[in-house]
């Protein structure tokens, strides 16, 4: 409480704020920053949002969004490292260890800005001076919903901020499907439904905004890039740079892809392998019982939630997956411990 109530008076008068948030954000991660700087724009901040990398167009809508800077465009770089620089508050949303943030990462430790870190990811790295952190939350949208409601400030909250943390918290759960899906979560959305959020429109843009070449991107993958590997309860996708290229991918183009594996009957954990120019970017995902992050952190320098993970790898494509797949055949025993077994 004294934490809070010390937040509360940083944020009382107007300041300079920067937001960031982890490379490629998704909704959780964008809409949990804009959200927040709606909110300290309505009391008088001055807010800039800046993201390490690009991020999906399906997420354009979000109010704010026209304002937000790409550090890793040159055009944004110098103006963002200024806006860093001058800082009061920096607010470091949905990432738990400041590696996830590129050069930003350094740049917020060695900053005399007070640094808020607000996230539900396992594993904090102590680098903030105030935390608004827990891993029961689904999204990190639920926790800034959260935590302007605890300092008093709901009235300020409106339809373009319920919107924007709407998305997170509805992509984060997988429309509402996933074990994270709690009692709070429905609480929190039907808050964010009062405030106006247009929920089917919403899912429309985040989820029926496709290109032509990402569905027949989509239709590739599944018909030519499916592993499934029954006795291991796996499958993945290994999809190559050249296969990237030869349908024009964009940012987000493979988002969701994972989940196609993840949902064959008899499968317990999914991989995909994206060959990118600075190495191999490996998505995990994985049935309730099957805890994928520490296997994505012991392995592929990754982490991440139980059930949704990351991680890297600098081998070559083909490698990489021939270790994944010598890795999930000797811990098999430790990766589906609680996994019922059924018969045939």
């Amino acid at each position: 409480m004294e934490a809070l109530a010390s937040f509360k008076r940083e944020i009382s008068s107007p300041k300079k704020i920067f937001i960031t948030t982890h490379v490629k954000p998704d909704a959780d991660a964008l809409g949990s920053s804009l959200g927040m700087a709606n909110y300290l724009l309505k009391k008088g901040h001055e807010v800039t949002v800046v993201t390490p990398t690009d991020y999906p167009s399906f997420l354009n809508w979000m109010k704010g969004n026209d304002s937000v800077l790409d550090f890793s465009n040159p055009k944004h770089t110098e103006i963002a490292t200024q806006k860093l620089n001058e800082a009061d508050l920096i607010f470091c949303l949905d990432f738990s260890v400041l590696k996830r943030v590129n050069e930003l990462g350094e740049m917020i430790r060695k900053s005399d800005a007070l640094v808020i870190n607000i996230d539900h990811h396992q594993d904090p790295e102590d680098f903030a001076d105030f935390k608004f952190w827990s891993t029961e939350a689904a999204a990190t949208c639920e926790l800034v919903y959260e935590l302007i409601v605890q300092i008093g400030d709901e009235k300020l909250l409106d339809k373009d901020i319920a919107e924007c943390l709407y998305a997170g918290i509805m992509t984060d759960t997988g429309g509402f499907r996933h074990p994270n899906t709690t009692k709070n979560v429905h609480l929190v959305v039907a808050e964010l439904l009062d405030l106006g959020a247009d929920t089917s429109q919403i899912a429309n843009w985040i989820y029926d905004s496709n290109s032509v070449n990402r569905l027949k991107f989509i239709g590739f993958a599944i018909s030519r890039r499916l592993v499934v590997c029954e006795d291991l309860h796996m499958a993945y996708f290994a999809i190559s740079k050249k296969d990237l290229k030869k349908y024009q991918s964009r940012t987000g183009d493979t988002e969701g892809l994972v989940n196609y594996a993840l949902s064959l009957d008899g499968i317990k954990l999914a991989a995909l392998f994206s060959e990118r120019e600075d190495g191999i970017k490996i998505s995990f995902r994985s049935s309730s019982e099957v805890a994928v992050n520490k296997f994505a952190a012991e392995y592929f320098d990754g982490g991440g939630h139980k059930n949704a993970s990351g991680g890297k790898s600098t081998l070559s494509l083909r490698d990489t997956v021939e270790r994944f797949e010598s890795l999930v055949e000797e811990n098999q025993d430790d990766l589906y411990r609680s996994v019922p077994v059924t018969a045939d």
